[in-house]
């Protein structure tokens, strides 16, 4: 291997994103790196590959890239608001950690995608991509169910999105970048807004660019369930702060299910959907709003695929003559998320394996 300092800095760089909890494996053609190089100037990739996921001072960081401590700091500060490297406060010191590629800065892009990034991304997903990040477990994202598809008596805390925007006090409105990437490959499927995806947290900041209130929040996620996307949020208990509202068709989570045959792709709800036959009227409608493919068809009869069911309750919420209906699963089957953030990334190294 050569020296440190005659290694080119982006491959560097993809070797540290990929020692992180999320992945970003390689392969055998560099496409990741081509993304990395559209993504990352020079200079910015070498300070980022210098970061791990372990957030640390500035100070020390400044010392390893052979910085003075001011321009290090302007440096990273320049890398954070980009979303590249994830800033934070502990003791009164401010730390700075590697930003995960998904989720992390690749959602941020959504502003910068171009007709090459879309491609780019595409290629990469498609050759190790999506089983290097999607397969490992915990999943990335995690479904949480319609509002009024379960009962309430029986829906969990981390499950109810409606509850954690109603419990927020700032909230935002973003582009979806999978949809962005799709229209610019000119192959999205779906009509889905593009304003869509949510986000929300306890602190009040009313000022950005994004800011949208709380009504516009809950109306977001209402006309989501009409049309019938899926909530995914981060696979965690405590510090949820994002709704995706997602497509079969676009979405990159969900395309681990529908387009490469990985069921754990998403982590799903803790209920599973059914569909009464005696009640069932065969209008289809349910397998329209499925955004899996989990509702089947024989000789006019409608059924639930058990084992590709991610317990969304669109097939619910949309079926006027209530034939579908969602149940929680025997505790047994039930699948809590990990508590928070640093649980998911040290469950996800635990389990992730080699490479």
């Amino acid at each position: 291997m050569a020296p440190e300092s005659t290694r080119d800095p982006y491959d560097m760089l993809a070797e540290s994103l990929d020692r992180l909890p999320n992945r970003y494996p390689r392969t055998a053609s560099g496409v990741e790196l081509r993304i990395l190089k559209k993504i990352f100037s020079p200079d910015e990739a070498a300070l980022a590959c210098l970061l791990g996921g372990v957030p640390e001072p500035y100070e020390n960081i400044a010392e390893r890239a052979g910085l003075p401590v001011a321009e290090a700091r302007k440096r990273l500060f320049a890398l954070a608001k980009k979303a590249l490297v994830w800033p934070s406060k502990e003791g009164g010191k401010l730390l700075f950690r590697l930003g995960p590629f998904i989720v992390g800065f690749y959602e941020a892009q959504v502003a910068t995608m171009d007709h090459e990034l879309a491609h780019l991304f595409e290629d990469y997903m498609a050759q190790n991509g999506t089983v290097g990040i999607m397969k490992p477990q915990p999943a990335v994202h995690r479904v949480a169910p319609a509002h009024g598809a379960v009962k309430t008596e029986w829906i969990l805390p981390y499950d109810d999105v409606r509850a954690m925007i109603l419990g927020a006090k700032s909230f935002t409105a973003r582009d979806c970048v999978c949809r962005v990437q799709q229209d610019l490959l000119g192959s999205r499927a779906c009509a889905a807004p593009i304003r869509n995806c949510l986000g929300f947290s306890t602190i009040e900041d009313h000022g950005r660019p994004d800011s949208i209130t709380r009504e516009e929040a809950l109306a977001i996620l209402d006309t989501s369930e009409e049309i019938g996307l899926v909530h995914t949020v981060s696979n965690v208990v405590e510090g949820v702060s994002y709704v995706c509202n997602c497509c079969g068709c676009c979405c990159a989570v969900l395309r681990g299910v529908t387009k490469h045959g990985i069921r754990e792709s998403v982590a799903r709800a803790n209920y599973a959907a059914s569909i009464d036959p005696e009640v069932c009227t065969a209008c289809g409608v349910c397998t329209e709003r499925c955004q899996v493919g989990a509702i089947a068809e024989r000789d006019g009869v409608y059924s639930v695929l058990k084992d590709r069911c991610i317990g969304c309750g669109l097939c619910v919420t949309g079926c006027a003559p209530e034939a579908a209906s969602l149940a929680r699963l025997p505790d047994a089957e039930t699948v809590p998320p990990p508590a928070n953030y640093a649980a998911w990334e040290q469950a996800r190294l635990k389990n992730r394996g080699p490479g």
